[in-house]
């Protein structure tokens, strides 16, 4: 396993860029899709996109379970591959979408074939060993903070030759990074680490119940559910804020998501790699909490655009904190049930991305209406970092006992 375990990562870890970067492709674009199709102002195409975020994660949130234990049984490899194929076909619906409802179309059949992160992370959690473990999904954490430095400009560039230039982008790159997992990418769960298929296990809320299995497992996806509920606040309501109280554009929209995307990568894929292995799991989860829901605070409060650029610093840092979390999650269950647990996973983070755009979306456009009540734009992301602190005092009454001794 050791000799294909490089080719194999290094392929991980590009089909999470390739899915990262074709959200990060559409985050600039969007706004000026839904303007188009409906003709409405921000702050109504903002609740839109949030409903529109929402059919992804409702239909994430049924098939991961279903996609994860199918990949206990038969493997990571056929399920990474079909999943890829799914994106493709979703992006040539984008493509050629007249209305919102075929918009809607092509955001539910993500969602149903988009298990291939789940599956990733069941990959990386087959080949990791103790030492390693955080230091593997760190490079999750880089693959998407590469992905997010690429795609917003991208998408902010393709998008002045044509709103639906870039979904045209992200299928090609479905397309060939499929073509190129197909003829390199090693399985990497043993037959004797599989498990049959159980129908009562393979469902969302069968799933969601496994984690009660796990006293110390149960607290800390707790933690992590406040915090992926805060982190759905940039990808919902970034755009309409920026663009609402800063007059950006896509492209400026582009570049300061391409900056934020650079924070992630030098602390999720470097940073990272120094401080965990000494000050460990625990630390890391809590110093990066308190740097994370800082810098959704000031994100709030900011009132110049070159704010938001030095804002993004502090919350940049509060990267080392996800990678540790979920060291500490995949420590307390067995080699085979890891695509399981991480099918469980998606589905929590699925739950989040129909609460966090939605809650997100709804505050920008209640705050930001113009209306004769209160109005506060920086509402989502406010909201984002009291989550953020109530994820870290979770979180301090849930560490295992082991690692509290230990660090």
């Amino acid at each position: 396993m050791s000799a294909k375990r490089n080719p194999a990562i290094i392929f991980i870890f590009i089909t999470i860029v390739i899915d990262v970067l074709g959200i990060g492709i559409i985050i600039p674009v969007l706004p000026k899709i839904l303007l188009e199709l409906t003709g409405k102002g921000l702050s109504e195409a903002s609740k839109l996109s949030g409903y529109l975020m929402a059919s992804y994660a409702v239909m994430q949130f049924m098939f991961s379970p279903i996609i994860g234990g199918l990949s206990d049984k038969y493997g990571r490899r056929p399920v990474i591959l079909a999943s890829l194929f799914g994106f493709f076909i979703d992006y040539m619906i984008l493509v050629y979408a007249p209305t919102m409802a075929w918009l809607f179309v092509g955001r539910i059949l993500a969602g149903i074939t988009g298990a291939s992160f789940t599956t990733a992370t069941a990959y990386i959690a087959d080949i990791s060993n103790d030492e390693n473990r955080a230091k593997n999904f760190g490079m999750v954490g880089a693959a998407f903070g590469l992905g997010f430095i690429v795609g917003p400009p991208i998408g902010g560039i393709l998008g002045n030759l044509g709103t639906r230039v870039p979904f045209m982008f992200a299928a090609g790159l479905a397309l060939i990074n499929a073509l190129y997992g197909y003829f390199i990418l090693p399985e990497s769960l043993t037959k004797e680490n599989r498990r049959a298929f159980d129908w009562k296990r393979a469902n969302p809320i069968g799933s969601l119940k496994n984690f009660g299995r796990f006293p110390a497992l149960l607290g800390l996806v707790g933690a992590l559910f406040c915090l992926q509920i805060a982190g759905q606040t940039h990808p919902s309501t970034w755009s309409y804020f920026t663009m609402k109280e800063f007059g950006w554009n896509s492209d400026q929209v582009g570049y300061s998501l391409a900056f934020v995307g650079l924070m992630v990568a030098i602390v999720q894929g470097g940073l990272n790699r120094v401080i965990n292995p000494k000050i460990g799991d625990r630390n890391s989860v809590i110093t990066g909490l308190l740097f994370y829901g800082a810098g959704f605070i000031l994100f709030s409060i900011a009132t110049q655009g070159w704010m938001m650029y030095a804002f993004m610093i502090p919350f940049g840092l509060g990267g080392i904190a996800g990678p540790a979390l979920q060291s500490l999650i995949t420590k307390q269950v067995a080699p085979n049930e890891q695509g399981e647990l991480q099918g469980g996973i998606t589905s929590l983070q699925s739950v989040t991305t129909i609460i966090g755009p939605l809650l997100a979306s709804n505050l920008f456009s209640y705050y930001s209406d113009g209306k004769d009540h209160f109005q506060f734009p920086g509402a989502a992301f406010f909201m984002a970092g009291l989550l953020t602190f109530l994820a870290l005092g979770i979180a301090l009454r849930s560490f295992p006992k082991k690692q509290e001794a230990t660090v």
